[in-house]
């Protein structure tokens, strides 16, 4: 299957606003080593910031999380 990849995120976006609008990367940030993304300060955080406190590369990052995005609207997930 293939998709249009879509930036829906950025290094600006804060984790909170990433992950009420879409649930469907907590597992993908969880996988990457940010499994703090429910504590108060991480919510209010970019994803710039939080890619620097956790040593990840935040173009990859994004990327990332970007291709779950795309790849989740395609097959109807959210």
């Amino acid at each position: 299957m293939s998709f249009e990849y879509k930036e829906y995120v950025n290094k600006d976006t804060l984790v909170g606003s990433l992950v009420r609008q879409y649930p469907v990367v907590i597992e993908l940030l969880s996988a990457m080593g940010m499994s703090c993304i429910g504590c108060s300060s991480a919510l209010h955080e970019s994803l710039e910031a939080a890619a620097k406190v956790h040593d990840i590369d935040v173009t990859s990052l994004v990327r990332a999380l970007n291709f779950r995005i795309s790849s989740a609207k395609e097959k109807g997930d959210i």
